[in-house]
């Protein structure tokens, strides 16, 4: 967002508890806005030839677009009543019942018309503050309440799941059990969640405390198979079916398949959270704001498009970008001048890099785009510019009906290789064939890393649909032991979701030439799945390591049938773990694992 000015606020305190004075202030909010605002309203009425993104010249008329807010903040654009729905007339104390109609001015005029201003009926029976007056009302096409769009962070993430949810399961465990035994149990599901094992990109929590779990918002990552046999399965369904509304809306792209199972998790959501009603954690419903929200999402969707394109947490991971960082490397003395030039340096250097990128000077920092791979004509003049350790075209297949297409490469290599043998998978297989000549393999070296390089199912075209992720296989990490992550291997292309790979976990990554030919592979460690559809109470698969003739099943295999990283989390059981079980050990400790589908939005997308 561009900053087009400044919004004038009274600085003085000694009146913040007078109402007529926070009355004024809210009144000064809105007149500021529609002052700077006000240059605008020509666009808005007479039409102005632009040239559009397809070449044509059009006649163009302007409108506002998304404001996003949370819910204090859209009380005070909106002038509603706390505790009333910002997008519609729902009343207060039955948000999701089904009387309810959209909100817009033409409805608030009427309504404030009919009952000629009568402030407290307004207020009581509307949910109208008739002491704001939103900046949309001054201009010719906007309105507030269509204006408002949904927000993850939020609504979702911060405000129904950490606030409502993990609170409510505190509260459940100290309604049924006595304070002893629920900060037990409360304890034992720090010391789960501590226990996680390692993935990129997710934050290990090595500090057992209640109020870590609280205050992070990464939890929604692992907090279900933590509580799992804790509490009352209906409890973890509850919660299973949230995030499976959660994670949908987070898709990058969506069709009328998408948006019915939206509707579907949203339903099943709504039935499975009666148990907090039931069980007294909740007595008087739950006609929460922030709840409520997720009934408008499919109308957003529909008129604003994905919601991880309109979510603060888009301008909160730009202000780190652009305040925070720049702050660190700054002497903190009049640092704002220091500031600027550090973002100026570095658009500079952004730019100049994809002018080398273009001009050939630099290889690209991203793989190359699926429809854009070289043709076999040009594969002997590139083979010669290609280095050792370049992207590998990997594996392809049709998921959910969407393609897919990744590569993984092998970085960080090791100075000692490895001797080229491994535990025997069966008496009469053996892992390297008897027609291969050892003498005729060279360059034979270990890594300590892969980059899995792969498209989003929603999106597997697009720039936005790319993801890049390091699958790390390393005997020391961070001074805390190896770290030997686990990957998704692909075993039959036709089949849908995770029916069709296993999860393996990576002991070894090393490359040789053999015969002219580079070949990337990996010493995995097999895992099988435990049933035929995933578990009831989390909706994730489980797994358990496959054994042959009493050790773990290990087999080498190509990097190309490799997608991406999987993340693994140990099936606890009901008894306690030992307090000093690390996270490190959790992969070797435990019996069975859930391959989670909450790691991240893309893996959701793919095992779902």
């Amino acid at each position: 967002m561009s900053f087009i000015g400044d919004l004038s606020q009274p600085g003085d305190r000694k009146y913040d508890n007078d109402p007529a004075f926070r009355t004024f202030k809210r009144q000064l909010y809105h007149a500021s806005w529609a002052a700077v605002l006000s240059t605008l309203k020509a666009g808005m009425t007479t039409p102005v030839v632009r040239r559009c993104p397809d070449g044509h010249f059009r006649r163009v008329i302007y409108d506002f677009g998304p404001f996003i807010a949370d819910y204090p903040e859209q009380v005070l654009l909106a002038g509603v009543v706390q505790g009333w729905c910002t997008k519609c007339t729902a009343p207060v104390h039955d948000l999701d019942g089904p009387i309810s109609t959209s909100r817009d001015h033409i409805m608030t005029e009427e309504i404030i018309d009919t009952f000629d201003g009568e402030a407290k009926v307004l207020w009581e029976n509307y949910g109208i503050n008739t002491d704001i007056i939103p900046f949309t009302m001054d201009f010719p096409r906007a309105d507030i309440h269509k204006m408002l769009s949904p927000d993850l962070l939020h609504q979702l993430i911060k405000g129904t799941f950490k606030d409502h949810l993990v609170e409510w399961v505190s509260e459940y465990l100290y309604l049924v059990h006595e304070k002893a035994e629920a900060e037990r149990i409360l304890d034992e599901v720090d010391r789960r969640i501590a226990a996680v094992p390692s993935f990129a990109g997710f934050a290990s929590f090595q500090t057992r405390y209640l109020s870590l779990l609280r205050l992070s918002l990464t939890i929604c990552q692992v907090y279900l198979p933590a509580l799992k046999d804790l509490v009352p399965c209906e409890l973890v369904e509850a919660l299973s079916s949230f995030l499976d509304f959660c994670y949908l809306v987070r898709r990058q792209d969506f069709d009328e398949t998408t948006l019915q199972a939206v509707d579907t998790a949203l339903a099943t959501y709504h039935d499975r959270r009666e148990f907090f009603r039931t069980s007294g954690v909740r007595p008087d419903g739950f006609s929460l704001p922030r709840q409520h929200s997720m009934c408008h999402y499919v109308r957003d969707i529909k008129q604003f498009g994905t919601p991880y394109g309109v979510c603060s947490s888009i301008t909160e991971s730009r202000h780190i970008t652009a305040v925070k960082k720049p702050w660190r490397r700054s002497s903190r003395f009049e640092a704002l001048g220091q500031m600027l030039l550090t973002n100026q340096r570095l658009d500079k250097l952004a730019a100049a890099r994809a002018d080398f990128e273009e001009r050939g000077m630099l290889r690209p920092q991203y793989p190359t785009l699926p429809d854009k791979i070289i043709s076999e004509d040009d594969a002997e003049e590139e083979e010669a510019i290609d280095s050792p350790g370049t992207v590998i075209p990997g594996s392809s297949w049709r998921a959910r009906e969407s393609y897919w297409s990744s590569s993984i490469y092998i970085a960080s290599p090791s100075l000692s290789p490895p001797p080229f043998s491994a535990p025997s998978s069966d008496e009469d297989d053996e892992i390297i064939p008897d027609d291969i000549d050892l003498d005729d393999i060279r360059n034979l070296a270990v890594f300590h890393s892969a980059i899995a390089s792969f498209y989003s199912p929603s999106d597997p075209s697009g720039i936005r649909g790319m993801k890049r992720e390091r699958i790390r296989c390393t005997p020391s990490w961070r001074k805390h032991g190896p770290r030997r992550d686990c990957a998704l291997l692909v075993e039959n292309e036709d089949i849908a979701g995770f029916k069709g790979m296993s999860a393996v976990r990576v002991r070894l990554l090393f490359s040789f030439t053999y015969q002219g030919t580079h070949h990337p592979c990996a010493l995995v460690e097999w895992f099988k799945k435990v049933a035929r559809r995933p578990d009831r109470q989390t909706g994730m698969w489980i797994v358990k390591p496959e054994m042959r003739n009493g050790s773990r099943l290990l087999t080498i295999e190509h990097l190309d049938s490799m997608l991406r990283a999987a993340h693994l989390i140990p099936v606890f059981g009901q008894r306690e773990i030992p307090r000093d079980l690390r996270y490190i050990h959790s992969l070797d400790a435990f019996e069975a694992f859930h391959v989670n589908k909450y790691i991240d939005a893309h893996a959701n997308e793919i095992l779902f």
